[in-house]
């Protein structure tokens, strides 16, 4: 349904987007067994119970792949700014690339649909590939694909163990949408041609961009029953919720309510609220409006840390101060994003210290979130090249066929997430730093209740270090083993010392 047939009757329009809640299918039975009886059935890996065990992957669904090539419109992949046509299909034909690294959330960038032309203030033309310039807040946008496309995509994600966040933006439209020269509409934003932008953040017009007046409850009432409509017809788990700090929390109370309401309890939220940190978000969860926020200090921390850019015990207490977070609610972490140069890019390329900022991530507190390519040492850029096309390598894939890609990196990336998927402490343990004194940097996580405790160690130097520390009391003498390469590791006396190699790490555990 378009907005335009059905905005004479927003009510009615809005009240027939609300379709029962679709509940994430159950794990397939396995087949009873019995004599010449053909295969079991694939059991379905069980979805994420607890988002403290989340690790995410988002996906900019025109740069990932394209898997129907009649829905190409606008599409110019020698261009930065133009749509590359990739699409729902290319996502659910390549799931297993998602799937086998390990991770068990996916984030896919906004699919409703935006506007059809583009703008040209970056100097060059810039369509709405991303998907945050929307025009029609009920219909998806046909160059990504179909809504029963995009269900095959989130029900092929659930059959994998993987849940899906859907991204949707509250606070604007599209440069030039039609909500800002309809008659109906147009009363309902804020815009620069008007002259009624704000100077505060819930009332300025970000980046320029048509501002919904969401304290209007009848704009707001469209917008949240157009956002969960789809979240119900599409079977979702959650939203990734952009702008944040440019809406009301009056507005995101009410979104809670509804989702909670609609969706059921477990819908989760996770805001971008720019800059956040524990502190910056507390006001959003102290009001129970968000289940999550993104940490946007953890990529600077970390990228300096290695690049050896501050001291050593400095980073620690950066670590430690991530436990700040208000009891119930989580930090999301990221090492890339489409809104910042992407770390590999930052450290110049080298891939061993990239490596290294991996591990800190995969090992830290909160969730991490790999943006798409960056396993397989995607450089990504300043913007726009930080959207770059998903590398394909030699696979005929579009539109990033023929990309080089890093295929060890990627093997590094599986073996560090099977790591955090098997260590209670890793997902939700308290840090402890053990060695916190030039570039030999150790600490441990610890998880009460389990009593699993892993030491991370790394050298972010250019040459070999000695680090010697207690083995933690968790371990109860037994010998540790080097999770990373199952090597075991010397101890004595209640006492590890190793030598890490330059720009080198250690994972460890009891045997």
């Amino acid at each position: 349904m378009t907005l335009w047939a059905a905005i004479a009757g927003v009510a009615a329009c809005l009240a027939s987007c609300a379709t029962p809640p679709r509940p994430a299918p159950p794990a397939a039975a396995p087949a009873a067994s019995s004599a010449g009886a053909s295969a079991p059935a694939a059991v379905s890996p069980p979805l994420l119970d607890d988002w403290r065990d989340a690790v995410l992957y988002f996906a900019l669904v025109d740069r990932f792949a394209d898997g129907d090539p009649s829905n190409d419109a606008d599409v110019d992949v020698r261009q930065k700014g133009t749509f590359h046509g990739g699409d729902f299909v290319g996502l659910t034909e390549h799931l297993d690339e998602i799937a086998s690294l390990g991770v068990n959330a996916l984030w896919i960038t906004p699919v409703v649909t935006n506007i059809p032309g583009f703008v040209t203030g970056a100097g060059f033309p810039d369509w709405a590939y991303h998907g945050y310039w929307a025009d029609d807040f009920h219909s998806l946008d046909r160059r990504f694909g179909t809504e029963a496309q995009l269900k095959a995509l989130v029900d092929a994600c659930h059959r994998k163990g993987i849940r899906v966040l859907l991204d949707v933006v509250y606070n604007h439209a599209g440069y030039g949408s039609r909500y800002t020269t309809d008659p109906r509409t147009r009363g309902w934003l804020r815009t620069t041609e008007k002259g009624d932008c704000g100077q505060d953040d819930v009332t300025s017009c970000v980046a320029g961009l048509p501002d919904f007046k969401t304290e209007v409850p009848e704009v707001a009432d469209y917008l949240l029953k157009a956002q969960i409509g789809w979240a119900k017809e599409l079977g979702v788990d959650g939203f990734r919720l952009d702008t944040v700090k440019h809406v009301s929390h009056d507005f995101w109370k009410e979104h809670r309510k509804r989702t909670r309401a609609e969706l059921g309890p477990r819908f989760f939220l996770l805001g971008e609220v720019w800059g956040g940190d524990p502190q910056v978000l507390d006001p959003w969860f102290e009001g129970d409006e968000l289940d999550a926020g993104f940490d946007f200090a953890f990529q600077g921390s970390a990228i300096a840390f290695v690049q050896g850019r501050g001291r050593t015990v400095a980073f620690d207490r950066y670590l430690k101060s991530r436990e700040k977070v208000r009891p119930g609610y989580l930090m999301a972490d990221f090492l890339s994003s489409h809104d910042v140069p992407g770390a590999l890019f930052q450290l110049g390329g080298d891939v061993s210290l990239f490596r290294l900022a991996a591990v800190l991530q995969m090992t830290a507190a909160g969730i991490p979130v790999v943006y798409y390519g960056e396993e397989v040492g995607r450089k990504g850029g300043d913007w726009p090249d930080n959207r770059s096309d998903m590398p394909w390598g030699d696979r005929r894939i579009a539109p990033g066929a023929g990309v080089p890609r890093d295929e060890g990196l990627r093997a590094d990336y599986v073996k560090l997430i099977a790591i955090r998927e098997a260590h209670p402490a890793l997902r939700r343990g308290t840090h402890e730093g053990l060695v916190t004194d030039g570039d030999g940097y150790v600490f441990v996580r610890r998880d009460p209740a389990s009593k699993d405790a892993v030491v991370v160690c790394v050298n972010r130097g250019a040459a070999p270090v000695g680090v010697t520390f207690p083995a933690p009391a968790e371990w109860g003498g037994a010998k540790p083993v080097e999770l990373f390469s199952g090597a075991p590791v010397p101890a004595a006396a209640g006492t590890v010392t190793l030598e890490l190699p330059a720009h080198g790490f250690r994972i460890l555990a009891a045997r």
